[in-house]
């Protein structure tokens, strides 16, 4: 039995699993808020009802994560506090210019992110990742996101090629944050490898970025870019 669930289920839930649901809420935090500020920029009333409802879905979600901390004994301020440092850097990095680039920095961005939070799932307790998942569904926020970028690419053709070359950089950001957030917490880098704390499986972890470049190429297709 994988050993990081063998001691959630004695009623301790280890240090990793800790860290994991740290963060992934202070991800949750930021998309909420960074979401809401983006919604004041977009050009119509639908997009803006929108982005502002989702991002009170990712608030919603932070919370959940919080009170998962909480009933563990944990301070969640306390808990996110290491990961603020790799999470604002990849947003300062990746400002938007405009709407379109808030959208796809969603999509791309935050999918990757999501993916990669996933795969470290896999190694937790039953209730923690059942958690896990449920804050980081987002079917019905890619389908808006397709549908409304595919929309604006067709009423304007030409921005197609700049918001592939936006995507592009957005995923070497991307996962270059999520390398930076497990190597800020040694347990969470040992979940990352499948949660046995015996050193790195590179060919595991290169594996494992494999798929989360092409669920990304999965992405781009949807909206008929090159990824």
């Amino acid at each position: 039995m994988n050993p990081v669930q063998s001691d959630a289920a004695s009623g301790h839930v280890p240090e990793a699993v800790v860290d994991l649901l740290g963060a992934i809420g202070y991800a949750e935090l930021t998309a909420g808020l960074r979401m809401a500020s983006d919604a004041l920029v977009a050009p119509g009333l639908g997009v803006r009802v929108w982005m502002g409802r989702s991002a009170g879905a990712e608030l919603e979600h932070f919370e959940r994560i919080g009170a998962r901390l909480h009933d563990l004994g944990h301070d969640p301020e306390a808990v996110m506090a290491p990961f603020t440092g790799p999470v604002d850097a990849f947003h300062e990095r990746t400002r938007p210019r405009d709407w379109l680039e808030a959208l796809i920095k969603v999509y791309v961005g935050d999918g990757i992110a999501r993916d990669f939070y996933r795969e470290i799932a896999q190694h937790v307790d039953d209730a923690s990742r059942e958690l896990i998942e449920a804050v980081l569904e987002a079917d019905a926020q890619e389908e808006f996101v397709v549908r409304t970028l595919n929309d604006a690419i067709e009423l304007d053709p030409p921005v197609a090629g700049r918001l592939a070359l936006w995507a592009r950089r957005l995923v070497g950001e991307a996962i270059a944050q999520t390398q930076y957030v497990a190597l800020e917490r040694e347990a969470l880098l040992g979940l990352l490898v499948g949660g046995h704390g015996n050193g790195v499986d590179l060919a595991d972890l290169g594996r494992m970025f494999t798929r989360l470049i092409e669920l990304h190429g999965q992405r781009m297709a949807n909206l008929g870019l090159t990824p």
